[in-house]
């Protein structure tokens, strides 16, 4: 039981996600919010709420009950051409 416990543990605190440029540039027009928010460091609830206020750092589409968010913009943003 105890395994466990340091198990999720270190699973909670594992270092976040280092998206390099070409797998930024290979995930095509468009991400989900998630996505969007790990590439520039925001978390998922974080990066819907920031999106659903219309503070997300970058143009967020709504197209039904999802948004998408163009990939250009992010790289953009990152000062990648």
């Amino acid at each position: 039981m105890t395994t466990t416990a340091i198990t999720a543990r270190s699973a909670e605190h594992a270092p976040a996600r280092v998206w390099t440029i070409d797998e930024i540039r290979g995930l095509g027009t468009t991400v989900n919010v998630a996505t969007a928010g790990a590439i520039l460091g925001i978390g998922r609830s974080k990066s819907y709420e920031l999106a659903k206020n219309g503070e997300f750092p970058v143009r967020v589409l709504r197209i039904g009950r999802r948004y998408l968010v163009p990939t250009l913009p992010i790289l953009a943003l990152l000062g990648i051409d």
